[in-house]
């Protein structure tokens, strides 16, 4: 059963969708209001921030003591493609850094509508490849994102795979966004008050404003329709009560069956970023700590002279 904090923080989100609903917020204005509430954010103390460029875009490290030297996160943020930045998610990156013990970067990829498809994922592709250039070994490399973040991971796996570039050690997806197609209706009674919430901020258009002309079947848009063969081990991390819990689940299975070694962790009745909230909300910083763990056992397993 979720816990005291969580049920609080759905609470607190549930009396937020009726004026939501009745103003509709736009664009800009969410984008600011996310702005906004990630000044009340803060890394760990024991994570270290450095600014840093790479190739004109702006990026910055999340440093954790004792992180292994060669080993490297890259971690790609959520917002639907169309919100959110380094500074919405740095408290979230600075705990999984911690959590994983691994030197982090994350990235401020070019958002919708202004920069619609392809521009996100050449964003990260570019941040890839800079990694490589900096002398990291493909499979000393995880890339992780969270929902919208978290598809456009799976997609840049795709993408590498196609292109036949050295892929990284393994990928993780918190929530991840895997269908852009959002799904027209819920039945589930689960997903009802997270539906609501879809609705109030229109978040069924988001989709759009990324995919621009490109039909949202793409596999690069929506990573579950694609060939899912070939990819490194996976950690999907979903709730049973988001909207996105079906798709992601169909995803798994898909990948399962082409013989993808995949994590699933299926958690209780908890809210669509739940992971955003881990200072206060335990099943947060549990999922952290499993994401930690995974990390681990991928490298564990590594060869001597894959290291």
């Amino acid at each position: 059963m979720p816990s005291s904090q969580h049920l609080l923080l759905k609470q607190f989100l549930t009396a937020a969708t009726g004026p939501l609903a009745r103003r509709r917020p736009q664009l800009p204005a969410i984008r600011l209001a996310v702005e906004v509430a990630a000044l009340f954010h803060f890394v760990p103390w024991n994570v270290f921030l450095e600014d840093t460029d790479v190739e004109g875009m702006a990026a910055e490290w999340l440093r954790p003591v004792g992180a292994h030297p060669k080993r490297v996160l890259l971690y790609l943020h959520g917002g639907g493609y169309v919100i959110g930045s380094l500074n919405t998610h740095r408290a979230l990156v600075g705990a999984l850094a911690e959590s994983c013990q691994l030197n982090t970067l994350a990235i401020n990829y070019r958002k919708a509508p202004e920069y619609p498809f392809p521009a996100a994922l050449e964003d990260a592709r570019l941040a890839y490849d800079w990694l490589l250039n900096q002398g990291y070994q493909a499979h000393d490399i995880m890339v992780a994102g969270d929902s919208a973040g978290g598809g456009l991971a799976l997609a840049l796996l795709l993408h590498l795979r196609d292109a036949k570039v050295p892929l990284p050690a393994a990928a993780i997806g918190l929530s991840p966004w895997i269908d852009l197609a959002m799904p027209k209706g819920v039945e589930r009674q689960a997903c009802y008050e997270e539906a609501r919430v879809l609705e109030a901020l229109e978040m069924q258009n988001w989709g759009s404003f990324y995919a621009a002309d490109t039909p949202h079947t793409h596999p690069l848009l929506s990573p579950v329709k694609g060939k899912l063969h070939g990819l490194p081990p996976l950690l999907v991390q979903i709730s049973d009560a988001e909207v996105l819990h079906d798709d992601v689940v169909g995803f798994c299975r898909k990948a399962r069956l082409t013989g993808v070694p995949i994590t699933l962790q299926v958690f209780n009745g908890l809210v669509h970023w739940w992971h955003l909230f881990w200072r206060f909300v335990p099943e947060a910083r549990q999922a952290l700590n499993q994401v930690g763990e995974f990390t681990r056992s991928i490298w564990a397993t590594q060869l001597p002279a894959e290291r």
